[in-house]
């Protein structure tokens, strides 16, 4: 049951607890929890409780509602050194890259990871090692002497990773990556669902005769073709082996493996729809089919994968793609931490897969009749 005014123990706890920031420095100008309780008509123990996550069973929706809006009103932020002294936290999360934060490619991972940590009143310190081990060892070494809450190691494509000295020392989760050792907790794209969503794009435009084009040695190479075949052969049909053409992930590897597929090949002969390893691979594909005189999407389908910022909308035709989730990478893995911290639990070091959408554009169409 809500109580507006809360009782005499809460209330010295609070006031004791919110004298560091319920001062105003003289001539500072910086509104305190005392002028929010002022202008809210509530008691200072009451805004301390909204502020520090004790208002439920404490105070009634309505003047918690009440509280917010005056803070709103004069611009109140809680003080984070006291908050941090309070707590025994310092409110800031570690971020430890490969090479995310110098790369356009995953931006939105870091995005997302930064809106959820600040959304909880934390802030998110990023370190990027450019991919050298004894860059990631110091890196975690200097967070943990920072005394952060804890740490996100996030790589910039999906494989599995040596664990950074000193990560056991924190709460820690890895995004877009595995432990070598499964020892912690990870978040990754589904990638097999993926590349079984990416068949089925074009099973549904009635294409039969498809390939795949791009990709490396790498997890998400083999677990996009996985789940390629997957789908494929639920319709009763095979790949060709010779229509698996591994030529990387840039778009030079997309154009010489259309120009294997397409050059010289009868159109009653050749693949009607293709599956690309990325959108790099995709727009090398697009740029074989125009010079070997083949219409997309009238001749040729081409599937994307990744919904690279900057590029894939901006093809000829825009490219359909399967998004990589970047973004919820970095929101779930924060929000993961973020219980941790809250809870003072080691998440069990299981692996959550995100499923990956699609982004519909016009590089698909209709089987051509033949």
């Amino acid at each position: 049951m809500s109580n507006d005014q809360p009782d005499g123990w809460g209330m010295k706890a609070a006031d004791g607890m919110g004298s560091a920031e319920g001062k105003q420095a003289p001539g500072s100008g910086r509104p305190t929890s005392r002028d929010v309780a002022r202008l809210a008509g509530v008691s200072h123990t009451a805004v301390s409780f909204v502020f520090n996550g004790r208002a439920e069973g404490n105070l009634s929706p309505a003047t918690q509602e009440r509280i917010r809006q005056a803070a709103v009103q004069l611009g109140y932020r809680p003080d984070p050194v006291a908050r941090s002294l309070r707590r025994s936290r310092t409110a800031v999360i570690g971020l430890v890259t490969d090479e995310i934060a110098s790369s356009p490619f995953a931006g939105r991972l870091l995005r997302g990871a930064m809106d959820t940590a600040w959304a909880d009143g934390h802030l998110i310190l990023t370190v990027d090692s450019g991919g050298d081990p004894a860059k990631e060892d110091a890196a975690v070494a200097e967070l943990l002497d920072r005394r952060v809450d804890g740490i996100i190691y996030a790589a910039m494509s999906l494989r599995r990773v040596r664990v950074p000295e000193g990560l056991h020392r924190t709460h820690s989760v890895l995004a877009n990556c595995l432990p070598e050792d499964d020892s912690l907790p990870a978040v990754i794209p589904a990638e097999r669902a993926g590349g079984r969503t990416a068949a089925r794009l074009l099973l549904e435009r009635g294409h039969r005769r498809v390939a795949l084009v791009g990709g490396h040695g790498d997890i998400a190479s083999a677990e996009r073709l996985r789940g390629f075949r997957d789908a494929l052969r639920a319709e009763g049909i095979t790949v060709p082996r010779d229509w698996v053409v591994r030529t990387g992930g840039e778009i030079s590897g997309g154009h010489e493996g259309a120009v294997r597929l397409f050059d010289g090949t009868p159109a009653d002969r050749r693949p009607t729809g293709v599956f690309a390893y990325n959108d790099r691979v995709a727009a090398g594909v697009l740029h074989a089919a125009t010079r070997l005189g083949i219409s997309v999407p009238g001749d040729l389908s081409v599937v994307g994968y990744d919904d690279q910022e900057h590029m894939a909308a901006y093809l000829t035709p825009p490219l359909t793609t399967v998004a990589l989730p970047h973004r919820e990478m970095g929101e779930a893995a924060t929000r993961l931490l973020l219980d941790a911290i809250a809870t003072g639990r080691t998440p069990p070091a299981t692996v959550r897969r995100l499923g990956c959408p699609v982004i519909s554009r016009a590089s698909v169409g209709p089987a051509p009749i033949r």
